[in-house]
């Protein structure tokens, strides 16, 4: 039973993070009807702006994460109007095939400036384990969790308050009723993308903390996909409970299947979920139907 209850913890940790990378996807997806194929690139060059800033700079850490925040926005907000805005009224299609040739120069950026070895964070976070009963938490685990769940419901009240995020999910909406009632759509697709830049960095920054950073952290990107198409690619809710079941899911895999199997079905499981969700749900668990007549 501890066992179980440690893979669980681990999961929640774990998809929390997975759900804050897919509000990402999800707003991409609500302002331009595009997959952002680069948002691993992003998490990526997030983390290692922040490790460098820490390890190399010796800025504090709080410090490093905002000035990584902020660099992110600008990086989001850069590509925006460099790379995408001129495929607005194109087909959906190029901008996807964009976003896919962005995260190669990223990537490739990536491999050139930080090379491909293994790197890790100065400690952060205390070492002394939290018990809870049974189940023991490493802090970064604990940490994760609350900044992750703060950032959440931050993002939540944002959109359900404020007047840009009540913009932006008109926008989501109807684009020419948004355009109608006098919103920039040019400006909630630049601000949808550096908030996509945003999270990215701080999911990046906290599985760096966890796992180390090398180039394979950018795979995670594509691990988020099921996730927000489990949840339903035009639901910031359905991201959210999406990356907790994906990460339970994960987690009970390795714990379990993957020493019957050798290893390796926990890397796949995410995308054997995805499959089975888009043969039976298309629309995921909180996605809306969309009916074109023709």
């Amino acid at each position: 039973m501890s066992f179980f209850l440690q893979m669980l913890v681990t999961g929640i940790v774990v998809g929390s993070v997975y759900s804050l990378v897919a509000l990402g996807f999800v707003l991409i997806y609500k302002s331009s009807d595009a997959i952002n194929f680069a948002q691993g690139e992003f998490l990526l060059v997030g983390t290692y702006v922040c490790l460098t800033l820490v390890a190399s700079y010796h800025i504090p850490f709080i410090l490093a994460v905002l000035i990584t925040l902020v660099f992110s926005a600008i990086l989001g907000l850069v590509v925006e109007r460099i790379v995408l805005r001129p495929f607005i009224g194109k087909p959906v299609i190029s901008m996807i095939m964009a976003t896919i040739g962005l995260s190669s120069i990223l990537a490739g950026l990536v491999h050139i400036i930080w090379g491909h070895e293994t790197r890790v964070y100065p400690k952060v976070f205390s070492d002394k384990p939290i018990q809870l009963g049974e189940v023991v938490i490493a802090p970064v685990y604990a940490w994760s969790l609350v900044i992750v769940v703060v950032m959440l419901v931050i993002f939540t009240l944002f959109f359900k308050y404020s007047k840009l995020g009540i913009a932006m999910r008109a926008t989501a909406d109807d684009q020419q009723a948004a355009l109608s009632m006098g919103i920039s759509v040019k400006t909630i697709f630049a601000v949808a993308w550096a908030i996509a830049a945003i999270v990215s960095a701080v999911g990046g920054v906290l599985l760096g903390n966890i796992n180390g950073v090398n180039s394979s952290l950018s795979t995670i990107g594509l691990k988020v996909l099921p996730v927000a198409i489990l949840g339903g690619l035009d639901s910031i809710p359905g991201a959210i409970i999406g990356g907790i079941i994906i990460g339970i899911i994960e987690s009970m895999t390795g714990g379990y299947l993957d020493p019957m199997v050798g290893g390796g079905l926990k890397e796949v499981i995410p995308f054997v979920i995805l499959v089975l969700i888009l043969m039976i749900k298309p629309y995921g668990l909180f996605g809306k139907k969309e009916i074109e007549r023709v």
